[in-house]
């Protein structure tokens, strides 16, 4: 397994290298070393874009397509640090800071996502020639960015009642629960106020591509060589979209779509897109499982430790089997807030919403029965499975799915425009 693969599939990296190194003894690596690009009050140094630039290229080349010409995609790369840098930046100047506990949280996620402890994470990264420190610094830095964007792009996004109603008693809003398609897209940009001959020269260069689409190029290919999209150097790659969270039209177009076929480029307020489908999955009834469940929650802290912790999950375990009241235990014992004033009850609940450990251990528990003590991220957990059921989708849940969509359709529109804005007002100075 090759875990730089893995971790970019759980978080983006963002491998923003060493800092130029001012010494006189260091003349010859300061001349390999030099800065590429300044941004605001930073700046990219040529060690960055080298060690992303690698990275990109080993991405691409596991997927087994051709790679585009180096100039091509150190343009592409460059630009992609200087978004993220600037995001950097406005983290900093808003105080948003990472704690350490957060961070060995976000750590441990991606160790489950590989189905492997910490300590094997560890050593896998090792081997495969990344540090635990750089895999950290990695983590954190995108943390950062995605709470910069959730306070100036999803905190604005208001999603009326009215607006939720109307997208239910649509067609599309009814399609809501049946097909999901996974897609990639090159994106042509058209900045703000541009002129009418940069229009048509992009709308040019947009037909060309569907051209040499239709001729059989490869999307990916020209995804990570010609698109401004943010996900280029994936190979335009989206991930699973149903229909109602793309923007007209084509929102209409993708269930005509067959795998593999593609758009013809559309205008959109970013610009000319084209999107491919990848795959189809999903249709017929939406019925999820659910578990009734209540749980004890014990954490280890500075005056007890992981042992002590373990001993007295054990010891509740061991006073619930005797007959004692499991929702009183949970209301003295239980470290959950959300669950202990009801006495660790965390009513029907569906799985997936839960972690993988606390999920596995209740699938292996049959309706009534107590489970032995285990331990997930959160600390040492006794369960007790009171039920399981089969539901269809309420009319809340609906309700919900509609909110989730509306308000992804237009997150994905703002982010796109606030990424071009913060380009825009930026000053950045390339030296390519």
């Amino acid at each position: 397994m090759n875990v730089k693969t893995k971790l970019t599939d759980c978080l983006r990296p963002l491998l923003l290298g060493a800092l130029f190194l001012g010494s006189a003894a260091h003349a010859e690596v300061q001349s390999i070393n030099r800065v590429v690009a300044i941004v605001d009050n930073d700046v990219i140094m040529q060690s960055q874009l080298d060690s992303r630039l690698r990275e990109v290229q080993q991405t691409i080349a596991k997927r087994g397509a051709a790679l585009p010409p180096e100039h091509v995609l150190s343009q592409q790369v460059l630009e992609r640090l200087i978004i993220e840098n600037i995001q950097l930046q406005i983290g900093d100047r808003s105080g948003i800071r990472i704690t350490d506990e957060e961070l060995n949280q976000a750590i441990g996620t991606i160790a489950q996502r590989n189905n492997m402890s910490v300590e094997q994470f560890r050593a896998a990264l090792a081997q495969d020639g990344l540090s635990y420190d750089d895999a950290r610094d990695q983590v954190r830095r995108e943390m950062v960015i995605s709470r910069v964007r959730q306070r100036r792009v999803a905190e604005r996004i208001q999603v009326t009642d009215q607006e939720v109603q109307n997208f239910l008693a649509s067609d599309l809003g009814k399609m809501q629960l049946s097909e999901e398609f996974r897609l990639a897209n090159i994106l042509i940009p058209v900045p703000e106020s541009s002129s009418p001959e940069t229009i048509q020269a992009a709308d040019r260069q947009a037909k060309e591509l569907y051209q040499q689409l239709q001729q059989g190029a490869d999307f990916a290919q020209l995804a990570i060589a010609r698109s401004a999209s943010e996900t280029a150097l994936e190979g335009g790659e989206m991930g699973w979209r149903k229909a109602a969270q793309m923007p007209p039209p084509f929102d209409g177009m993708i269930s005509a779509l067959s795998v593999g076929e593609v758009t013809e480029p559309m205008r959109t307020p970013g610009g000319f897109i084209i999107l491919k489908l990848l795959e189809k999955r999903g249709g017929g009834s939406q019925v999820r499982d659910e578990v009734h469940v209540r749980h004890i929650l014990i954490k280890p802290s500075e005056i007890r430790s992981e042992a002590e912790t373990q001993r007295l999950a054990e010891r509740l375990y061991e006073r619930i089997l005797a007959g004692e009241d499991f929702a009183e235990l949970a209301k003295s014992f239980s470290e959950d807030p959300g669950s202990a004033l009801n006495g660790g009850d965390l009513n029907w609940i569906d799985p997936n919403a839960l972690v993988p450990e606390f999920r596995a251990v209740m699938a292996h528990t049959a309706s009534g029965d107590l489970s032995k003590p285990f331990k997930s991220p959160y600390g040492w957990h006794v369960l007790q499975v009171m039920g399981r059921r089969a539901t269809d989708s309420s009319e809340e849940f609906r309700k919900q799915q509609a909110l989730n969509v509306l308000r992804n359709r237009k997150y994905d529109e703002e982010l796109q425009a606030w990424l071009r804005q913060i380009r825009d007002e930026a000053y950045v100075e390339t030296k390519l």
